[in-house]
């Protein structure tokens, strides 16, 4: 069989849409799998202990991030893979592709018995999300796409995904009608706020994790700010999703974004999901 990885002359490693592709179903086994993994964690007996930034970590964050990282090993050995939970181990820059992981999103959610927390998984290729996979499986959902192919959405049953059903994101509202603004149900901020306020009769929807993005790639929302600091691997799955349906993904002066550059702390300091490209600032 052919191998999924060409040798770029000046760059690491890298993998196509072509390849992408090929690797889409096993992936998504991967975050299921993980997924299914999370929910078998009694919640209520399970062991938190905090991270150095003062975030939560549990033992269904470990056991997801064992499944993918030892998944991907044998699915890629020469790709790297960089997880939130491993992230020392990380070595940027990335040149060429990698992998970008959140176990467990919305760690907050999943402690606090809400359903909202996502399994997240992304293929970075030049500094772009390729291809992602968002696990939502407290809700039996996955959203995913690659970019230039397409996004879909399976129900999962389980470990048994359904069928794909194709979703692109939706045109920007019509001149009076209110913005669907997908809004974190636990990280707030003043400049999200005046940036919401600048939409008047903006109708919040109140999400964790990266479902805000899975809500903004099949059309359930029209936008999806985040004005404060976040990780790159909170919202890479999702970039590449959202941007597979159709969407756009910037900063608030409508740069793109980069991945894997060396940023200090892989800190992505600001983005907006736009469903309709054409709405960008």
């Amino acid at each position: 069989m052919k191998s999924p990885i060409n040798e770029a002359p000046s760059s690491g490693p890298t993998i196509d849409r072509d390849a992408a592709a090929a690797l889409m179903g096993p992936l998504t086994d991967l975050v299921v799998r993980a997924g299914a993994a999370i929910l078998a964690v009694n919640r209520s007996a399970m062991q938190i202990d905090g991270k150095a930034d003062g975030s939560p970590v549990t033992e269904a964050d470990i056991a997801a991030d064992r499944i993918i990282g030892e998944g991907l090993a044998r699915l890629a050995p020469d790709i790297p893979a960089l997880s939130e939970e491993r992230v020392h181990l990380g070595k940027p820059p990335y040149d060429g592709s990698f992998f970008l992981i959140d176990p467990l999103d919305g760690t907050k959610e999943f402690v606090a018995g809400r359903n909202e927390f996502t399994v997240n998984l992304a293929l970075v290729t030049n500094g772009t999300p390729l291809l992602g996979i968002i696990g939502a499986p407290a809700l039996g959902l996955i959203w995913r796409g690659i970019v230039g192919r397409g996004a879909e959405r399976l129900a999962v049953d389980g470990t048994s995904p359904g069928a794909a059903e194709p979703i692109r994101t939706r045109k920007h509202p019509a001149p009076g009608a209110p913005w669907i603004v997908a809004v974190s149900r636990s990280h707030g901020d003043s400049r999200t706020e005046g940036f919401i306020a600048a939409r008047p009769g903006a109708v919040r929807q109140m999400l964790g994790s990266a479902v805000k993005l899975g809500r903004v790639a099949e059309g359930g929302a029209d936008i999806y700010p985040r004005l404060a600091p976040t990780s790159e691997w909170d919202i890479a799955a999702g970039h590449a999703v959202v941007t597979a349906a159709g969407g756009k993904i910037t900063d608030s002066r409508g740069a793109a974004l980069q991945f894997g550059s060396g940023r200090q702390g892989f800190i992505v300091p600001e983005f907006i999901a736009w469903g309709d490209p054409a709405a960008a600032v």
